[in-house]
């Protein structure tokens, strides 16, 4: 979907809601959402944390048939386990300490509406159990009742969470799992939205300024390029913080990416090119291994350079490059800056020249080598993903792909 096909159903959602972004799949999400709204199905949006998952419980409801009654919103992780099921289903007087009178409960009180259940992965098994009762037959049962009560609610339920891999565990119910992800509406990454992380920080930037009459800011192309690189692991709410803070302390000025990057975290510079594809937003992987593979190159380069480098300066320990067996005692008393990657005896071996009688059977390619280059620096890295992302100048996403593509877990 490109930007011109856009609906103008669409287009009034995101002017009402206050959602900001052209990339294609932000705007899918937003059309399905409005699309499923008027029948009366669950649904159940996935996406990391701060990408606007709370936007499009509140589209559904606005465009569906029960608009004109209530709308509950819960946040689920934010209630304590043991207080849960009287918060969603309401109790009776005397069932627990301290309930001194009967109370209804969020089920209850959204009866003919809808109510939304934020971080839903993180419910209880047993509150599953009974979210699942309502969700198959309208029924609940207050905490310390034994009255069967209806409710006739449309439940919509978002998470952050890898639900497959909470089911395998044992921390989520595969029937409620089911039940709520009728229809499903994925929430794109900021990092995959292209140029509306620029479009974001103006507005942001804009607000935050007419809040509080602050003067206002500009950003130039270099620190429009930085934020469009940047991963942004906290998404929309990490852009907000920053560019609040920028708003604040450089008020009235210019920015460059000079006076953006103090404010982003150094822990998480990891720049990588955000890319979205035209055909329907999904995330490209060519610009990330066409990264990769330029790095092996590089390393293959400084390879030559050092070998010539030690021929050079001790002829008797390297006569030809077709010599080289080990070199580990040489490389480890070598400067870091030497080294960019990783410890040149690691990446030597992998390549090392075979006897003519079997060269053939045992040329290395280039999967090879970078096989044999990501296993290594998992070892060093003790299997740290993370770690091992940051040493190879990749993103987690593209490294978690690379050890299922080498099996490598």
């Amino acid at each position: 979907m490109n930007i011109v096909d856009i609906s103008e159903e669409v287009r009034q959602a995101k002017s009402r809601f206050g959602i900001v972004g052209n990339a294609p799949a932000l705007t899918a999400a937003v059309q399905r959402a409005i699309k499923v709204a008027p029948i009366d199905l669950s649904v159940l949006i996935t996406g990391e944390s701060g990408t606007g998952k709370e936007f499009f419980p509140k589209i559904i409801h606005a465009y569906g048939s029960r608009k004109h009654s209530k709308y509950i919103a819960v946040n689920c992780g934010a209630i304590p386990e043991g207080t849960i099921d009287s918060e969603l289903f309401g109790h009776e007087k005397g069932a627990f300490t301290g309930a001194v009178a009967s109370r209804k409960g969020y089920f209850e009180e959204a009866d003919g509406g809808t109510i939304f259940l934020d971080e839903v992965a993180e419910l209880p098994l047993p509150t599953q159990a009974r979210l699942l009762r309502v969700l198959e037959s309208g029924e609940f049962l207050k905490v310390g009742s034994s009255t069967v009560q209806k409710t006739n609610i449309r439940v919509v339920a978002a998470t952050n969470v890898n639900i497959a891999k909470a089911i395998e565990e044992g921390r989520f119910r595969e029937d409620l799992y089911y039940r709520l992800s009728t229809v499903g509406i994925s929430v794109p990454p900021l990092r995959d939205r292209g140029t509306d992380v620029v479009l974001l920080a103006k507005k942001f930037a804009l607000d935050f300024s007419e809040r509080y009459r602050t003067p206002s800011i500009a950003f130039d192309e270099s620190a429009e390029e930085i934020m469009m690189h940047y991963r942004w692991p906290g998404n929309v709410r990490q852009l907000k913080n920053i560019i609040e803070q920028v708003a604040l302390f450089e008020a009235g000025h210019d920015i460059d990416a000079d006076a953006l990057r103090p404010y982003i975290p150094a822990s998480g510079m990891s720049f990588m090119p955000a890319t979205v594809a035209p055909d329907g937003g999904a995330h490209s992987y060519a610009s990330e291994r066409e990264l990769l593979f330029n790095m092996i190159f590089r390393m293959r380069n400084e390879i030559d350079t050092l070998r010539a480098t030690i021929e050079q300066i001790d002829g008797s320990a390297v006569r030809s490059t077709s010599a080289f067996t080990d070199t580990s005692d040489v490389v480890d008393d070598m400067p870091h800056s030497l080294v960019k990657f990783t410890p040149i005896h690691d990446i030597i071996r992998p390549v090392q020249r075979q006897p003519a009688d079997d060269a053939d059977s045992h040329a290395l390619t280039l999967e090879d080598t970078e096989r044999e280059t990501i296993r290594r620096a998992l070892e060093r890295n003790e299997g740290r993903r993370k770690a091992t992302a940051q040493e190879l100048n990749i993103s987690e996403r593209t490294l978690y792909r690379k050890i299922k593509e080498y099996g490598l877990e």
